[in-house]
């Protein structure tokens, strides 16, 4: 079977790219490394313009454009919608994006920025995406496809093309999957390059596409689930990114959203990226034992890194508490004097820092006499997480 993305393609978008899309760096982690015990490189994707892959990709769609003066159209709640918008300023082309009415406001923003029509409707992406559709039929406008379009997966393969340049002894290279578009069209010009090399890719746990795809022997369609990793939350597989997938891809892994929420909080403390779940998912997996060590260096790809503000505080906590570096504690005691100060000084004599204390007397369930006590506290580890906790267990407030 004849690949739908050549290396010729990848090679072709990379000349056609250049003048917009960066060249990210590839850097070495001493952290990373020696928690993984291999030796881990970040290709970093998150520095990329519009702040992920996407730019890639639509730079060299929009280029084939047989009509632009028609313009394009796209639907994305964010990194698709940021692409379109900057290829379609560079290249003088009309865009239109749909978005949904809850996407971020931050994305929004940015989109407008780069010079594009955005219309907020639907209730949800997909919704979003027929009123995409719509348009398309009714103005002539070019519907520009996130991932299920060659040109797009030709784009985004110009990322493995620098992996090889950048690190020429790679041994295994890990890739975030969402549509299929980036890992099929990286995974295709790594191997034309070096078929030695292992490519694995890391889907959301809750969202498993293209394993269900695999699993199938064909596209399939999986149910929407939430997970914090919803860049990569994509319900339906592409036929031309299945079939890269398959032809190119050794393995497909999948992470927990703690597992990725907790690599995001890593990120920020030792890397000093600030890179969004979707495009840590890579890493968690090297991070959770699940990647081979003994093939080489491996690369992971830090495919993305637009987080809303407002969600990073909710992150990083969950990523915390995932290692043990943040905890909450709610108990119900005697409303009489000395339980509230019995409670916070157990925490802090065991070295805990408190962070925030409430005290309710009232509220659902509580009987008459009796309080509730919420704690959140910082701590150094997972053992020391559970020191703590067993000093609540002795003071008799928690089982």
């Amino acid at each position: 079977m004849i690949d739908p993305v050549s290396l010729t393609d990848i090679e072709r978008a990379a000349t056609l790219t250049s003048e917009v899309a960066l060249v990210t760096p590839m850097i070495p982690t001493h952290s990373f490394s020696a928690m993984a015990g291999a030796e881990v490189w970040l290709k970093a994707e998150n520095l990329q313009r519009t702040g992920s892959f996407k730019i890639r990709g639509a730079l060299n769609r929009l280029s084939l454009l047989e009509e632009p003066d028609r313009g394009v159209v796209a639907a994305s709640a964010g990194n698709h919608a940021q692409g379109v918008a900057l290829a379609a300023a560079h290249y003088g082309i009309s865009a239109t994006v749909f978005m949904p009415v809850d996407a971020s406001i931050p994305k929004i923003n940015a989109t407008r920025g780069y010079g594009a029509d955005v219309r907020l409707v639907g209730n949800d992406l997909g919704e979003s995406v027929d009123a995409a559709t719509a348009f398309a039929a009714g103005t002539g406008a070019e519907l520009i496809h996130p991932y299920d379009d060659p040109a797009i997966i030709a784009g985004q393969g110009t990322l493995g093309l620098e992996v090889i340049d950048q690190l020429p002894t790679a041994g295994v290279v890990v890739i975030p999957v969402g549509g299929g578009g980036l890992i099929g069209g990286s995974a295709t010009a790594i191997k034309a390059q070096r078929p030695d090399v292992m490519v694995i890719g890391v889907e959301a746990e809750a969202m498993p596409l293209y394993a269900e795809c695999r699993r199938a022997g064909k596209p399939v369609d999986i149910p929407s689930m939430p997970t914090v990793a919803d860049g990569i939350a994509i319900p339906r597989g592409s036929e031309p990114a299945f079939a890269l997938i398959e032809a190119h891809v050794d393995e497909l892994l999948t992470v927990s959203d703690v597992e990725a929420t907790e690599t995001v909080a890593l990120l920020l403390e030792r890397a000093k990226f600030l890179v969004e779940p979707a495009g840590a998912v890579g890493l968690a997996a090297v991070l959770a034992g699940k990647v081979p060590t003994d093939k080489g260096p491996i690369v992971a790809v830090l495919s993305g890194g637009n987080v809303d503000l407002l969600l990073i505080d909710r992150i990083v906590r969950h990523g915390l508490e995932a290692r043990g570096r943040f905890g909450t504690v709610t108990v119900r005691v005697p409303d009489s004097p000395g339980n509230l100060a019995g409670v916070i000084n157990a925490i802090a004599d065991h070295g805990g820092n408190v962070l925030a204390v409430e005290h309710h007397r009232e509220g659902t369930g509580l009987q008459f006499g009796e309080v509730e006590i919420f704690v959140a506290f910082a701590t150094r580890s997972t053992e020391h997480h559970s020191e703590i906790m067993a000093a609540l267990g002795e003071l008799g407030v928690v089982e």
